[in-house]
């Protein structure tokens, strides 16, 4: 008589005490066979001593006999049984866990180790674990991590149970008790905190070295990209940079926008073509930013011009991984807004580079000298100016010129006004100490001169 136990690191025979625990033994058949124990967790497992489980609550106090499933709620609890020679002296000896004296219900444990003997005539064995394979699953069980509890952080469930020899009649109510199909999964008593379920398998065991390996990065990616969305470096973590925008780096320090501009425009339409300048002296990094008008065409560039030769120098071409434009466009409200392109030399939407006249409204237009591409610090990369602008702009220099020069006149003119009052004033210090000292030296020598007549008309007297 034997019962086959599946459980989620494992399967346990457990060969049955039919003949010296009846009644232990009929209500533990009983309950395998109404799918009691489906799903129930192994609530505690101390290593090397024992592992405990057959709480559909989980929390090792709850549980019900078969007898009060047949007979009503007096008959939760049967009495122990029992025998002397039946001991816990072998690993894998199944009893029965007792809320006290005669108070068994449906939890059970295994034994983890032998010889533990103080559990002898407390507990009812009624079961032995036999066969190896089941001794593997008993290890696992043993080797898994708790907590403080004992409770393992992986949860450890009975899948199923399935009776391979019963040698008790079913009671005419047991046929309304077992369900239709299997339970599986959680018992719907239980009321313990989730935690890792038992199907769960590390990613390391589920992925290739290389599929993980590129997970991760991705993963540090994401995160690196939530930070610097956090502090404002870029407007939205899930952002990416375009896929029309050419990447071109190695170049002459002498090649120039338009000179890309013609270059890549074989492969089609060219929006933008960028030369990247230091913005103190002026001087080209060495690097550009194409952006065709379709993927299609930058995808074409990208394959034909990698190490061509240009200028004496062979560039490299990559896509570009810079997202500084859409932050731009963010930053200005255009979050949402396509963009629409359009002439990168004078700014209009309704024509490219190459079909520019030069004139916009009828105006020629000359590049602005302060620009922060060519060493300026003006904060517009492609700022134009017309001619009247211009004028404007060299008359409002030259007022302020002609502010400043004045300023510093009038500051020189105080300055050296006040430098004269302070040299008078000095000069009336100077002729007042020297009067002082003119009289003390007039009032000492009169003293002086009266003390030495005094002293000579005593002397006369003396004599």
């Amino acid at each position: 008589m034997s019962v086959l136990i599946v459980t989620s690191v494992g399967d346990i025979v457990v060969d049955l005490h039919t003949d010296r625990c009846p009644l232990t033994t009929k209500n533990f058949l009983k309950l395998c066979k109404i799918k009691y124990y489906n799903g129930c967790l192994f609530h505690k497992v101390e290593k090397d001593f024992l592992a405990q489980t057959g709480d559909p609550t989980g929390t090792g106090t709850g549980g019900n006999s078969i007898y009060k499933f047949l007979y009503g709620e007096q008959a939760r609890f049967f009495e122990h049984e029992i025998r002397p020679e039946l001991k816990h002296s072998k690993k894998g000896t199944v009893s029965m866990v007792s809320a006290g004296e005669n108070l068994n219900a449906s939890q059970f444990f295994f034994t983890l180790r032998d010889d533990i003997d103080y559990l002898d005539e407390k507990h009812t064995v009624f079961g032995m674990v036999e066969e190896k394979e089941s001794f593997e699953t008993l290890e696992k069980i043993n080797e898994a991590f708790v907590d403080d509890k004992g409770r393992p952080l992986k949860n450890i469930r009975i899948k199923h149970t399935y009776v391979l020899d019963d040698p008790f009649d079913d009671p005419p109510q047991l046929t309304e008790l077992i369900p239709d199909s299997s339970p599986d999964g959680r018992p719907h008593d239980e009321i313990v905190e989730e935690r890792l379920e038992d199907d769960w398998v590390p990613l390391d065991e589920q992925m290739k070295p290389e599929e993980l390996e590129e997970l991760i990065h991705s993963k540090e990616a994401h995160t690196n990209a939530v930070v610097l969305e956090s502090i404002g470096d870029i407007p939205d973590a899930e952002i990416k940079p375009p896929d029309n925008v050419l990447f071109v780096c190695k170049l002459n320090p002498v090649t120039e926008d338009e000179d890309l501009f013609t270059i890549f425009s074989r492969f089609g339409t060219v929006t933008s073509a960028e030369i990247i300048w230091d913005y103190k002296t002026g001087d080209s990094l060495c690097y550009a930013f194409i952006e065709f008008e379709k993927k299609e065409d930058c995808e074409r560039a990208y394959f034909k011009m990698d190490n061509t030769l240009i200028d004496d120098r062979r560039i490299h071409v990559d896509f570009s991984q810079s997202v500084s434009k859409l932050w731009g466009q963010y930053r200005h409200g255009k979050k949402n807004q396509k963009d629409k392109g359009g002439c990168f030399k004078c700014g209009a939407t309704d024509h490219y580079a190459k079909d520019c006249n030069g004139e916009k409204d009828g105006k020629k237009y000359v590049l602005k000298d302060e620009n922060t591409q060519r060493g300026g610090y003006n904060n517009h990369k492609y700022d134009m100016v017309f001619d009247e602008d211009r004028l404007d702009r060299e008359q409002k220099k030259q007022r302020v010129h002609a502010e400043s020069t004045r300023k510093d006149r009038d500051h020189r003119d105080s300055d050296k006004g006040h430098h004269g009052s302070r040299n008078n004033e000095e000069e009336r210090d100077n002729k007042s100490r020297y009067n002082e000292r003119e009289r003390d030296h007039r009032s000492w020598y009169h003293g002086e001169e009266r003390g030495h007549k005094s002293r000579l008309s005593w002397r006369r007297e003396r004599s």
